[in-house]
């Protein structure tokens, strides 16, 4: 089994190692293997060089680099991932070190027992770490969720979270539009749609960044996540 990483990079020049080396010694079962594909959505700064440098310096990890030649949003960098990857799952991991690759392991648990296709990790349940830094974030969050559930008829309790690990053949059968933020409202209201679709939920840890330490979701973000919740949820959009 392998699985298929795709990091949505942009402006991460200064960590994109650490979380590289985080993957790289993350203990997965021992039948999955992994591939590394990272999505360079037109950094400004030297993203691509240390990119190619680590890639250079581990010659054994499977790490596939694609660059966007215009900035087209983290949506746009997923979706250039998913074609890419070659994986029987595939997972989404942001560049900087919010998230800990050590819980892919916890995560596959209901893939591995045969329960479930879609595991969303959840930074609202369980007693792992989590960094306390914006209340306001945390009531959109919630606010955002809840909405989302209203027209899905789940019962996430984190819609927003970057750990989603997905049945590559079914997420790559999905038609996938938003190209920045709105990826994660829109992949949420399409999977619920899929006939006898296994969601489950794991609680996973949290290191969350402040604005200075280079965290770039803002307000806007969440009316446009509230626009796509309606077209998607609401509407039913394609």
């Amino acid at each position: 089994m392998l699985l298929s990483i795709i990091i949505p990079a942009y402006n991460e020049g200064k960590t994109i190692h650490l979380i590289l080396d985080r993957i790289k010694s993350a203990k997965l079962p021992q039948e999955i293997n992994r591939e590394i594909i990272i999505v360079n959505d037109c950094s400004k700064d030297n993203t691509e060089e240390a990119v190619l440098h680590y890639k250079s310096q581990n010659p054994t990890m499977s790490i596939e680099y694609i660059k966007h030649e215009k900035n087209q949003g983290k949506g746009a960098a997923l979706h250039s991932g998913i074609r890419a990857a070659v994986g029987d799952y595939i997972i989404i991991q942001d560049a900087d070190l919010e998230y800990n690759p050590d819980e892919y392991a916890s995560l596959f648990e209901p893939i591995l027992l045969a329960k479930a296709d879609v595991v969303f990790g959840s930074r609202f349940i369980g007693g792992k770490p989590h960094r306390i830094l914006f209340f306001w974030h945390s009531i959109g969050n919630k606010f955002l969720t809840a909405l989302s559930n209203m027209f899905t008829n789940l019962n996430l309790t984190d819609m927003e979270t970057c750990y989603k690990l997905f049945d590559a053949k079914l997420i790559k059968n999905v038609q996938l539009n938003e190209k920045r933020f709105g990826f994660e409202p829109e992949v949420t209201a399409k999977i619920s749609r899929i006939p006898n679709i296994r969601i489950y939920e794991v609680g996973i840890s949290y290191y969350g960044r402040t604005y200075e330490e280079g965290k770039k979701i803002g307000w806007k973000d969440g009316f446009r996540a509230i626009y796509c919740i309606l077209k998607y949820g609401l509407f039913k959009a394609n």
